[in-house]
């Protein structure tokens, strides 16, 4: 390829490295907050959660995608750009999922937990900031991490508004040069490029957000001897 063909292709990669950042950060958002919805003692907060979870999940990213760019402007009389009607339907799609994520490791916390909460006073917020999160987080990531990667993929559906991501730019390319194979062979390995360093960046943070929690003392640390006494004769 030209360096102009490879400038499409590296524009079209920061275009979907910028829709992905945004909507990850949605996703991650309404997660949080729907999850916990989920676990909330009013049910009027868990029936809207579950609901908005249920209809975000059983709705295509694609179709979703077409409803925000196309539908939603001439309902109230306001245009969204590409980048941003994207990142709201797949981060409200994604969000969906996440949010699943995020109440199983909330109700994986063991009850006594909890319990140990309310018996020292705790409000709810209270035990969900310093009981629960700190707990359930860490076991979030490796789904969380999936999820990110589905959500990269995902990116590549934004191209049907014309929005120049990097399986809009090459496809351009393909068009330019009539070679599919090569082409595409290129851009299957940028995505896979990203969603290794992806991939390599989540787990660097399980580890982190692990550490010390539940975890045995390092192999190298030598645990103090036993002190026996003996017992006076």
């Amino acid at each position: 390829m030209t360096s102009g063909l490879w400038e499409l292709v590296l524009k079209g990669v920061w275009v979907t490295i910028q829709l992905l950042v945004c909507s990850a950060l949605l996703a991650a958002a309404v997660s949080f907050v729907v999850g916990v919805a989920r676990t909330h003692r009013l049910w009027i907060v868990r029936f809207l959660a579950g609901f908005y979870t249920e209809v975000f999940r059983g709705t295509s990213a694609l179709v979703m995608i077409f409803w925000v760019f196309f539908v939603l402007p001439p309902a109230f009389g306001w245009q969204l750009v590409p980048l941003w009607a994207g990142t709201l339907a797949l981060g409200l799609t994604y969000g969906a999922y996440g949010s699943e994520i995020v109440r199983g490791a909330l109700t994986a916390v063991d009850p006594a937990q909890r319990e140990g909460g309310i018996a020292l006073s705790f409000t709810p917020w209270q035990r969900m900031r310093l009981i629960l999160l700190p707990q359930a987080v860490p076991e979030m990531i490796p789904p969380f991490s999936n999820l990110l990667i589905e959500l990269l993929k995902g990116t590549a559906l934004v191209s049907v508004m014309g929005m120049g991501d990097l399986a809009f730019s090459g496809n351009l390319v393909r068009l330019a040069l009539q070679e599919s194979a090569e082409i595409y062979t290129y851009i299957l390995l940028i995505y896979f490029v990203i969603a290794f360093l992806l991939t390599r960046v989540m787990r660097g943070l399980e580890k982190r957000l692990k550490a010390g929690v539940g975890k045995k003392p390092d192999s190298k640390t030598r645990a103090p001897e036993p002190v026996v006494v003996e017992a006076v004769r």
